[in-house]
């Protein structure tokens, strides 16, 4: 009997241990799921990359033209480290497009589904300028190296000046912009819209802008990111 007993008890206890188990036999855990995203939508002239928190989430599928509106979910986690490479389209050597016969423009401008936007209290950082004095007989261009670790969370920008907020008339995006919502958000660059042709933006979000409360403090995988 004792040794039934001591059996009983022993399929008893495994049962309690398994209560609160998940797949594979470790404890269950809380996850996200696609309800708790936010929607980002970004636009640049002409294009971008972004990362959050130190990790590229966001690439413009298409170089230069036509200009498209990247939409994609996000998770946001708070403080929020936003970077961003935007590029106008600039011949590395003359700074001039279309062949050599033309000073671009430029702009860049976001908005997060938390309320989230490019504003003037963004940093920005131009790293290739040119044609210098807008010369386009002998075109010069001037290079600054930019630091591997302009994305990571840890970057100082603090000697980066902020950005400039410029007009929807002076950036003059094209029909896909006015098809999603930016709303609130400014277009920013450096203050030359025209000669800056590769400039770095950071911000930090310390929590949601519109109000919502901070997302809970989800389990994060780790991603291979030796080649980013």
């Amino acid at each position: 009997m004792s040794s039934i007993l001591a059996l009983l008890l022993g399929l008893s206890g495994s049962n309690l241990c398994a209560q609160g188990k998940g797949k594979g036999g470790g404890p269950k855990i809380a996850k996200p799921r696609i309800t708790d995203t936010v929607k980002a939508n970004i636009y640049a002239d002409n294009w971008f990359k972004l990362y959050l928190n130190g990790n590229l989430v966001a690439v413009d599928s298409i170089s230069f033209i036509p200009h498209n509106v990247i939409s994609v979910d996000i998770l946001p986690e708070y403080p929020m480290t936003i970077a961003v490479m935007a590029k106008d389209n600039a011949d590395p050597v003359t700074g001039l497009e279309y062949d050599d016969s033309n000073i671009g423009d430029a702009g860049f401008i976001l908005k997060f589904g938390d309320g989230t936007v490019s504003d003037g209290s963004w940093k920005a950082k131009d790293f290739f300028h040119g044609p210098v004095d807008r010369d386009m007989k002998t075109p010069e261009t001037r290079h600054v190296a930019i630091p591997a670790d302009w994305f990571e969370v840890d970057f100082d920008d603090s000697e980066w000046e902020h950005a400039v907020e410029h007009s929807e008339e002076a950036v003059d995006p094209k029909s896909p912009f006015y098809e999603n919502d930016f709303a609130g958000a400014k277009w920013i660059w450096t203050k030359d819209l025209a000669l800056d042709n590769t400039v770095l933006f950071r911000k930090v979000i310390e929590s949601p802008p519109n109000g919502d409360p901070a997302p809970r403090d989800w389990p994060r995988g780790k991603i291979d990111a030796s080649n980013r």
